[in-house]
């Protein structure tokens, strides 16, 4: 029978401004991760894949890896490695971890990421995120910078279909009050009201302050190994990694995909990747993580990932459906703009979560959830990762 891939637990750091250096969170997370699965050995992790970009710029890290496996006690005979693709860090990780452990090259991998994003002199950080995209191109023309890029995603799409700035306010008001439940969240247990939503002070017109994610230190941990390792470490149900799907077309905005920039086909093409492998349609989906950087995006990913028609995102939010009583509850932490958004660490906090819910211990549990999804843009939104979690394997 062929080896299934499953994700054991994990843990998370207080998402934040933090006075730590990032050792200091890789630790936490990897604490947090070994309180989570109390059977867990340092010897029993034999395959370690550090997902971070801003290590080396903010924190002085190189050859991370190795420095945080000796930081972390352990010590790996299969893979010890940094990956970077920014803030799908640490799902790409996971999608690594999958193959190696599914190949038989390894039998228990921590997938970690951590960021010190938040820099005293913010200069820092928004120089650094300039590097994150093509330098010659468009660093040069400021489109490293997220608000006003996709400040212009928002206002194509309120052009094209009708999206208000009140719908994506439902958004920032449903990812605040899951924040709010979440001791983890950068702005625990901070709710939010429509009026405060829609008055707040504008960053880049249409998106207010709600609009936005804010720059968060932290990091996150998460075992994945085969499912009759996950059997030997947890008690827990399994918690199968059923499909993944990861498309990136460009790196430069001269290279969009799509006919405008409120269309997000290579968004589309990895979901499509990833229902197939997983064996199911987007109607299966029971509980969503999206990539909600800024409310618009939230609002494209519902459509591209299937969830309603294009064009309709800001209605279905507007509905109620991404609420926890909804037709697919979504960014039940808090997401992005509640949780915050530590680059290389925000996957593996997003599939930490799925697999809460799918063992039924989240803190807002989904009913009855079977099927789950989790999503990450990277850079100008220039590469899609997806992938999709269930309670029982693909046959």
């Amino acid at each position: 029978m062929a080896r299934k891939a499953v994700i054991v637990g994990g843990g998370v750091t207080k998402f934040g401004v933090r006075e730590a250096t990032i050792f200091d969170l890789f630790q936490e997370a990897a604490k947090a991760c070994s309180d989570d699965i109390p059977a867990l050995k340092p010897s029993d992790v034999d395959g370690l894949i550090v997902c971070t970009t801003m290590a080396g710029r903010h924190s002085s890290a190189l050859n991370t890896a190795p420095l945080v496996a000796h930081r972390l006690g352990i010590k790996p005979t299969s893979i010890c490695i940094r990956l970077d693709t920014l803030c799908a860090g640490s799902n790409s990780g996971i999608i690594v971890a999958k193959g190696l452990v599914e190949s038989g090259i390894a039998e228990v991998i921590m997938v970690t990421g951590a960021e010190k994003v938040y820099m005293p002199q913010r200069w820092e950080t928004n120089y650094t995120q300039l590097a994150t995209n093509d330098h010659d191109w468009d660093s040069a023309m400021g489109l490293g910078v997220p608000p006003p890029f996709f400040a212009m995603i928002a206002k194509m799409h309120m052009k094209r279909y009708g999206t208000t700035k009140e719908q994506m306010a439902h958004v920032s008001v449903a990812n605040y009050n899951y924040g709010s439940t979440n001791p983890k969240a950068h702005f625990h247990p901070k709710t939010l009201t429509m009026e405060e939503a829609l008055s707040a002070r504008l960053i880049a017109a249409p998106f207010g302050l709600y609009d936005c994610c804010p720059l968060s230190d932290g990091g996150s941990a998460v075992i994945i190994s085969s499912a009759e390792r996950a059997r030997e470490l947890s008690d827990r149900p399994l918690v199968y990694i059923r499909g993944t799907g990861q498309h990136a077309t460009h790196s430069m905005s001269a290279g969009w995909p799509g006919e405008t920039l409120a269309e997000w086909p290579h968004l589309k093409r990895a979901a499509e990747v990833a229902y197939k492998n997983a064996r199911v349609s987007p109607r299966d989906i029971d509980v969503a993580q999206t990539h909600d950087c800024f409310t618009i995006s939230e609002i494209i990913e519902v459509e591209e990932l299937g969830f309603c028609k294009k064009g309709e995102g800001g209605a279905y939010v507007a509905s109620g459906a991404i609420n926890i009583d909804g037709e697919r509850p979504t960014n039940t932490d808090g997401g992005l703009l509640s949780h915050g958004h530590p680059f290389g660490a925000s996957g593996a906090r997003q599939s930490l979560e799925l697999c809460k819910q799918l063992q039924g211990r989240a803190i807002n549990q989904v009913k009855g959830a079977k099927i789950a999804l989790t999503h990450n843009l990277s850079g100008t939104c220039a590469q899609h990762t997806v992938v999709i979690y269930g309670t029982e394997p693909v046959k």
